[in-house]
């Protein structure tokens, strides 16, 4: 049996969406400094594509926040103002907490394991003063409980808002000079043990909100 062709637009798509999810992990990974300059061409020859696909995708990652687009058509990472950060750290606050909440009725100690797993790796990233290893597994840990919530609207929220604090939080990884694995991740894992949910929102939001303040003082 023939197999039929892909349509142009079907190649365009997948080349958008791999242009697409590409940039998006390294501006969640604070690969890419605030403010740093991208440029169509740039895009193009890092992925070797085309400049519909590569302007497809900084458009979606300009209407997500991820990337600032300026009148002249300079495409950026954005350089949060004080407000702005604090703005962010509130709706982390808001939505993690309530993620957490509802995922504490499906900790099972598999779930518990697994984020002292990913804790110990946290550690080992801080160790190795490796700045994207840390970002990518304090993320990783947070996303794994954030799963049990079985609340996906809520967890897409929450990415964006990962998405747009990326280069910043490269940039507080900087200031902070961790020398261990933060300490309301273990106080987490405690209250999910004892089926805490007061200390589990508590711990969620001071751990979620602490380090990010520091950046707008």
């Amino acid at each position: 049996m023939i197999q039929p062709q892909p349509r142009t637009s079907d190649i365009v798509l997948s080349a958008h969406e791999r242009v697409y999810r590409g940039l998006r992990q390294r501006i969640m990974l604070g690969q890419i400094a605030p403010g740093e300059s991208l440029t169509l061409r740039g895009i193009g020859r890092e992925f070797d594509v085309s400049m519909t696909p590569a302007r497809e995708a900084i458009n979606r990652l300009v209407a997500e926040g991820a990337l600032s687009m300026s009148s002249s058509g300079r495409v950026s990472t954005p350089e949060l103002s004080n407000e702005r950060i604090e703005e962010l750290a509130a709706l982390r606050a808001l939505i993690e907490v309530e993620l957490a909440s509802r995922a504490l009725p499906r900790a099972h100690m598999a779930l518990i394991d697994r984020l002292q797993t990913i804790n110990g790796t946290i550690s080992e990233m801080i160790q190795a003063r490796d700045a994207v290893g840390y970002i990518r597994t304090n993320l990783e840990f947070h996303r794994t409980l954030y799963l049990r919530a079985q609340a996906p609207a809520m967890l897409a929220m929450t990415e964006t808002v990962w998405l747009q604090l990326g280069p910043t939080m490269r940039k507080l990884y900087g200031r902070l000079r961790r020398t261990e694995a933060p300490q309301y991740h273990r106080l987490m894992i405690a209250a999910l043990k004892a089926g805490d949910e007061p200390g589990l929102r508590l711990a969620v939001r001071s751990d979620v909100t602490q380090g990010l303040r520091m950046l707008a003082t």
